[in-house]
This record gives C-alpha cells, structure tokens and sequence, in this order.
C-alpha cells in the first residue's frame, strides 16, 4: 500500500478564514470610499462641483496607496524610530512614529504579518492582507476632510496635500494610537478610528476650510444638492461597508467581530431615528428629511467606531444617541457660535466626524464593558496560543469603563489622546496648508473658475449635453442633411 502525503498551499501560520475575512473586510471598507463617499459627496455637492468632488475621491484615494506602500504602512506600523522605550519626553518621542521605508518586496508582502499593531495573538496572515487592510483606513480619511473644502480649494493642491497630509499628520497619529506608540502603550484605545480617522479628519477639515476661506456667497446661499438619490446610495454603501470598518478590526473572524458589526448597526439605527425625531420636534422646519437621517446615521457609524468591541448592546444604543442629540445640536446651534460660525465647512465635516469621534472616544472612558473579549473567550482566564512545546498562555483583553467599575484611568486616557489628536491635526494642518500655498501659488481657484466649477476645471460636467450633432471648431451646427449630401457624392 502507497502512502499519500497531504500537501497544503496555506503556509503553516495563515489562516484562511481569517486571511478571507481580512480582505472582505479591507474591500467593504474600500468600498466605502469608492463609490461610497464619491457618491454621496457627489451627490449632495451642487451639481456643478460633482465632477470635482468624485474626482478627488479617486485622486485620494490612489495618492494614498502609494504612499502607503512606498513608506507610509511602515511610518505606522512598522520598528518606531527611536526603538521604543525610555522615560517621559523621550518615551514620547521613541515611540512616535515608525521608520519609513517601502513593502514591495516579495519578502515583504507574502511573509507572516507583524508589526507595531501586534496583537495579543500572532496574525494569521501575510503583511500584505494587514497592509490592505490599514491602507483603506488610511485613504478614506483625507478624503473625509475633502468635504470641508469641496467648492473652491485647487486640484492641484489637493494632489499635493494629501500624500503630504497622509505622511505628516495620519501616519504618525497612526502609530501612536494603532502601532504601538506612546498613547497605546500608556492604555489609550481607539478600535477602529473614532480619533485617528474621524477626529482628526474633522479637525483637519475645519482648519483647512478657515485658511481656505468660504465658498463664493451664491454658492453658500444657493447649495443645492444635486442628486439625493445618489447621495442615499452613497450613504447605504457607507453604512453597510461599517460592517467591515469594525468587524475587521479585531484582525481574527472570532466573536468579538461579530459583535462589533452588530454593535455598529444597532448604534447607527438608534442615532438615525434620534436625528428625525429631532428634526420632527425641533427643527424649523419640523419634517424628517433624507439630509437629516444621512447625518444621524453618519454621527451613529463615526461614534461607535472607537468602541465598537468593546460595548455590549446596550452600551452601542447609548452611544448612537448621545452622538446623535449632541451633535444635532451642534449642528444647529453651535454653528451660530465663533469660530464655527466664521469657518464654511461645506458638508459640515467637524460636527458629523470630528464631534461625533470625540464623544465615541470619551464614551469608551464610561461604557466600556470587561465582559466583551476581543479575544479568547468571555469567563475565561486565560487561552492557549501555539501547540506542543511552543504554547503560551494569553490573557483574554477587554477594556474597563468607568460605569463598569473602572474607574477614571480609562476616560483619563481616552482624554489625553483626544487632546494631542486635536492639537496635532489642527497645526500639522496648518503648516502643510502653507507649505502647498506656496507651491501651488495659492490654495483657492480664481472666483472666475469658481463660478463655472467642473467645466472650467475639468472640462467635464456630471450630466454632460448632447454634443454628438455639433461641429466641433466653430465649423457651426451639425445638420443631418450634410449626411445625405456626403452618401450622394459618392
């Protein structure tokens, strides 16, 4: 009898569910960027900004990814720069970002995944799954920002802007929160991105529509959405993509990403109907609109983000409506207020985004529940990672909020990254902004071009007139006869 020798194609260490996962994860949250917020910014911007706005997206989004795989997934996830370590100050600065250098090796791409970010168990997967994966995250957050510039920043200061923003403000937040920075190893947690991501994304925004200056007043006073149908299914893709937003998050297709994707939706459905009902009972108007369910169900998705694994069921229901009824007021009150008032957010990014991620963020500090495992299992001790010889013993890892018997030290935390996440973005913004100034001669269109918009920039238009009967070079109008005439010479 012939023996039969098993071959696999898996290396010893990946596992394919969780490899799959990963990668369905990074494509849903891709996802959410092209076509999502493409769509739904197109979509909402009028309709003579459209072609723009979605251009941008794709620009940003493709300006990111080399970036991240010439040096920016190792500036965030990679050997800090200082070796890590050390005391106060220079604890700070040895564990604040990581050494810059590319990953498109083979080595670098098919070998077994580890970095800053390690978890509490190995990853099961190559570095190209893990650098996918945080590349999504990082391409959807300038372009989260673009919606407080859209209508009069420069193309190609946008082009320049964001592989540097990308570079000097997102990595480095990047690996002090996620790779194993100062914040990290100080007990500062953000799950998915409520202050590396939106925060920041909000923070940044805010300030680059202040250097910027406001849009032209018709233009803020005539904002006509252009297509609110394809701003619902911009934000249906968005709120779907989530899924993989947060349930990617824990980096294995165990439990707590399943209860992350359940705790994702149940916070944004509760902070949805909280936005119509206050729009129905305190608005101006007092009708529920489309606009309004978009925005309560963004301040929903944005805020659970950071704890999303880390609640249980009741906890993501508060989380989705104290984002929800703080941010609706907000909305329509505190942009009455200095500064908010004097800065043309366009789309309104530092209350959805920026405010939204700081009270998830906080929210973890008091509704963080010790009995939701991110990894092992819930009334267990300890698991074993390995086998044979090799097996060590991990503790399972949750978080403690204050509610929860915790006591101050998380909410303390979540504190102090917030702070640095705001003081950083703000003034990394402002001197990038000024850096691109410079070279690109200014940040603004002339208000000639910003009259016009897509066409004098792109020489496009979202829905484009019948130009197939016209001459082109002023040769005058194209006549169907002239056919005729041609058929007959011949």
């Amino acid at each position: 009898m012939i023996a039969t020798i098993a071959y696999s194609p898996y290396p010893s260490w990946l596992n394919p569910g969780d490899n799959t996962w990963q990668l369905v994860s990074a494509t849903l949250v891709g996802l959410m960027s092209l076509p999502g917020l493409a769509v739904l910014y197109g979509g909402i911007v009028q309709k003579k900004w459209a072609i723009n706005t979605m251009l941008m997206a794709f620009t940003g989004f493709s300006l990111v990814l080399i970036v991240w795989v010439l040096w920016g997934y190792n500036m965030g996830f990679g050997n800090a720069v200082g070796s890590g370590g050390g005391t106060g100050i220079m604890h700070f600065f040895r564990d604040m970002v990581g050494k810059p250098y590319p990953i498109t090796s083979h080595f670098a791409e098919q070998n077994q995944a580890v970095s800053g970010a390690q978890s509490l168990i190995p990853f099961h997967f190559p570095t190209a799954t893990l650098a996918y994966f945080q590349f999504v995250f990082a391409a959807i957050t300038p372009l989260l920002f673009l919606g407080s510039v859209i209508g009069r920043i420069k193309f190609k200061a946008w082009l320049l802007l964001v592989p540097l923003w990308c570079t000097f403000v997102y990595c480095i937040d990047a690996f002090l929160l996620w790779g194993g920075g100062y914040f990290a190893a100080e007990g500062a947690v953000d799950y998915s991105g409520g202050y590396v991501i939106h925060l920041s994304a909000g923070v940044s925004g805010f300030v680059a529509a202040w250097v910027l200056g406001p849009r032209l007043k018709r233009d803020r006073e005539h904002g006509v959405p252009n297509n609110l149908f394809m701003a619902a299914l911009g934000a249906g893709i968005l709120w779907l993509g989530w899924n993989g937003f947060n349930g990617g998050d824990p980096f294995y297709a165990g439990a707590d990403a399943a209860a992350a994707v359940l705790n994702t939706n149940v916070a944004t459905a509760a902070a949805l109907l909280t936005w119509l009902i206050m729009d129905m009972g305190f608005s101006k108007q007092k009708k529920p609109t489309l606009l309004g369910a978009i925005n309560g169900m963004i301040c929903g998705l944005v805020a659970i983000t950071p704890s999303a694994g880390w609640v249980d069921g009741y906890g993501a229901i508060i989380v989705g409506f104290v984002a929800s009824f703080v941010v609706w007021f907000a909305w329509n009150f505190l942009s009455k207020v200095k500064p908010f008032s004097k800065v043309d957010d366009a789309l309104g990014v530092i209350y959805t985004h920026g405010i939204a991620g700081l009270l998830g963020g906080l929210m973890v500090g008091f509704l963080a529940d010790p009995g939701m495992i991110e990894y092992g299992a819930s009334g267990t001790s300890s698991f074993a990672v390995g086998g044979g010889t090799g097996a060590s013993a991990v503790t399972p890892f949750s978080v403690n909020g204050l509610f929860y018997g915790g006591g101050f030290h998380q909410l303390w935390e979540q504190f102090r990254a917030a702070v640095w996440i705001i003081l950083f973005s703000a003034i990394g913004t402002f001197i990038l902004l000024q850096i691109v100034k410079f070279v690109c001669r200014g940040l603004r269109e002339t208000d000639e071009v910003l009259m016009i918009g897509d066409l004098a920039i792109h020489d496009e238009e979202v829905n484009p007139r019948e130009t197939f009967a016209e001459r082109i070079g002023g040769m005058g109008s194209y006549d169907m006869g002239d056919d005729a005439e041609m058929a007959e010479s011949r």
